[in-house]
């Protein structure tokens, strides 16, 4: 019967006039629909999606990449997903700040309505916890850096917060009260939770959050499960100030920050007939989408190994490292390498 019915659909097999019906029920490509678009902050919004078939059951912290089509184009980016898991509804959210050249920073902000069908990937990313959480917990974060905090504490603190359970404190860092993101929620939560302890630094009055700070607000902070996430100047300094137990301290970055930056040369995508000259402090993922070659990618920071291409010759820079490789055949991360020199790769 099943054979029969694809045959009596064809061209297209009757999973994909569910599509056409309802993206959400195709078995194609991960699709969810924004039903809510939520304003948290001047420049930043909370968007509530209804996930279709195939989605997965995140953990709290996990990120998911999402695809966004702008003026005929499909852009991906990874955003921390801001809710806990197992919402009663089967919503979820992602909680997006707008950045002053954020492409699709700015269009989820500023012009997604309700109704919008976006594309999904799958939850990944390792900043969580456990399944059952250390009894004395830190999170410490600055701007965009509370969304993937703010699922956790909704998952441990958001139904019924108890009495007893483990001790958290929140340390965040904004410019002002009203830029805080989620900031009436988590002050709500706190008043209510005397498992909370919720300490806002505000920098534009206060100057930026330091580790001497955390040891002021927190004296116990270095013997505490920490959970970091923030910018990585702050990253960074609590890293070299940490003296407690290495597996006790977790960081999330948002953004892949290069730190060497080499000679570049000329890029010949093979596939396309494409060229362009780079530069070695832009990634080759850049490079190829300014010459308008289709580019794979996902969270473009080197995490989610989606933007892997073959290379056929030269070699390439690390961006992290420095690290100069390369061989012909080799899958390169277009996202976190550079140019060293003329390359010919397979897109």
């Amino acid at each position: 019967m099943a054979a029969a019915a694809r045959w009596l659909a064809s061209p297209l097999l009757p999973e994909d006039y569910l599509g056409l019906i309802n993206p959400l029920w195709t078995a194609g490509d991960l699709c969810g629909r924004v039903e809510e678009v939520i304003p948290e902050t001047a420049d930043a919004a909370t968007l509530v999606i209804r996930p279709g078939r195939g989605w997965v059951v995140h953990r709290p912290g996990q990120w998911v990449p999402i695809g966004v089509d702008i003026r005929g184009r499909r852009h991906w980016r990874t955003f921390s997903l801001s809710s806990a898991p197992g919402r009663p509804d089967g919503r979820v959210t992602i909680t997006v700040k707008a950045m002053r050249e954020g492409l699709v920073s700015n269009h989820l902000v500023r012009r997604t309505e309700p109704g919008t069908v976006i594309r999904l990937g799958r939850p990944e990313g390792a900043f969580v916890l456990p399944e059952s959480p250390p009894p004395r917990l830190l999170f410490v974060t600055a701007g965009s850096g509370v969304t993937p905090v703010m699922a956790m504490l909704d998952g441990m603190l958001g139904g019924a917060p108890a009495v007893e359970g483990p001790d958290v404190v929140l340390v965040h860092s904004a410019p002002t009260p009203d830029e805080v993101i989620f900031g009436r929620r988590l002050r709500s939560l706190a008043a209510r939770c005397p498992r909370l302890r919720l300490y806002e630094r505000h920098t534009r009055a206060e100057g930026r959050l330091r580790p001497a700070d955390l040891a002021r607000l927190c004296p116990d902070w270095t013997a505490r499960a920490v959970w970091a996430c923030g910018p990585p100047a702050m990253l960074d300094e609590i890293a070299a100030h940490w003296t407690g137990p290495t597996d006790r301290l977790r960081v999330e970055r948002f953004r892949l920050v290069p730190t060497v930056v080499g000679s570049g040369g000329r890029v010949c995508f093979t596939r396309s007939g494409r060229e362009a000259d780079a530069d070695g402090g832009t990634s080759l993922l850049a490079v190829g989408e300014g010459a308008g070659v289709l580019m794979p990618s996902g969270c473009r920071m080197g995490i989610c190994y989606s933007c892997v291409a073959r290379l056929r010759s030269g070699r390439v820079r690390d961006m992290r490292t420095g690290q100069v490789h390369g061989e012909a055949g080799d899958m390169i991360q277009t996202c976190v390498s550079a140019a060293a020199g003329p390359i010919e790769i397979e897109l």
